[in-house]
């Protein structure tokens, strides 16, 4: 399995409570008409964390469902301990998962040393069959897998990338610096995607490429073709919205944003907050704003 190019972390709908599988294939069958290279089901924006096991592999389904074989389904399965993260991955694999995303453990997060984080990865990618993909998530989690670390695990032969979402740039090139050339890095913060791709970055696994792929894709093809002032005029143009679907209002905004553009999106599952009006406003200018040089965003929709 080759890691490169722009797949969107797919957010979950949810209808009386429940996973709407119906709407998650409509949803999934929508993004393969565009250019992203796949897509990743249950990462953070998927609300992983809020869905139980039963609906988990229900999502991770019916997500395969609608992904054809040239195309890439990951499918996230961090767990808390090692044990639930093996299991998990076991059965994301079983339901056609093409790899698996396993972002960091956080619960007792003063106690996970480099030497802890290794061995739970090691582990897990000893026992999945299928490819893993380490997942940095520092802001979500407070935990932060180090470079060390993920030298050491560039060398297992199972573990073939990684997506870190932070914004240091110093951290993303050391990452790569330490890595083999065939073990993807992704950059996870579309505000620094034309940057990180910049030092070596493979790809993207990216939220704003939910509500724009295409666009997600131009950049990463922009680059790509050593066309850097295109590039970065579209990254400027990009910023925008992903800080409103990201750092601003999370999944509640993207959830927004995917409404507005006429997926089956739904309301966020409790604790989590559907955004406001004002918030619905802001994420519709910045949509109307990137669809008006090509109008390939997409029609707006009321809310």
């Amino acid at each position: 399995m080759r890691l490169e190019g722009v797949l969107p972390p797919i957010p979950t709908p949810f209808a009386d409570h429940r996973v709407d599988e119906a709407a998650m294939r409509a949803n999934v069958a929508r993004w393969m008409g565009t250019r992203v290279r796949g897509v990743v089901v249950l990462g953070s924006n998927g609300e992983a964390p809020l869905l139980d096991e039963d609906e988990s592999d229900a999502a991770i389904a019916a997500a395969r469902d609608a992904v054809p074989a040239d195309r890439l389904c990951l499918a996230g399965t961090g767990r808390e301990s090692t044990v639930a993260a093996v299991r998990a991955a076991k059965r994301a694999a079983a339901l056609g998962a093409d790899a698996v995303l396993v972002r960091t453990p956080a619960c007792f997060r003063t106690l996970l040393t480099a030497p802890a984080l290794t061995d739970h990865y090691r582990a897990v990618a000893d026992a999945a069959p299928v490819p893993v993909i380490l997942y940095n998530f520092t802001a979500l989690t407070g935990v932060t897998l180090p470079v060390e670390s993920v030298a050491r695990l560039a060398e297992h032969p199972n573990v073939v990338g990684m997506k870190e979402s932070g914004s240091d740039l110093r951290f993303v090139s050391a990452l790569i610096d330490s890595t083999p050339d065939d073990f993807a890095v992704m950059a996870g913060s579309a505000p620094v995607f034309f940057a990180s791709l910049l030092v070596g970055a493979a790809g993207g696994i990216l939220a704003l490429a939910s509500a724009v792929p295409d666009l997600c894709v131009e950049l990463y093809d922009r680059v790509r073709a050593g066309r850097l002032d295109e590039a970065r005029a579209l990254q400027r143009r990009l910023t925008p919205l992903a800080g409103l679907v990201t750092s601003t209002h999370g999944v509640p905004g993207l959830k927004a944003a995917l409404s507005l553009l006429g997926y089956a999106a739904g309301d966020p599952r409790p604790p989590l907050r559907p955004v406001g009006p004002d918030a619905v406003d802001d994420i519709r200018r910045a949509l109307a704003e990137l669809a008006r040089p090509d109008g390939r965003v997409g029609s707006l929709r009321g809310r």
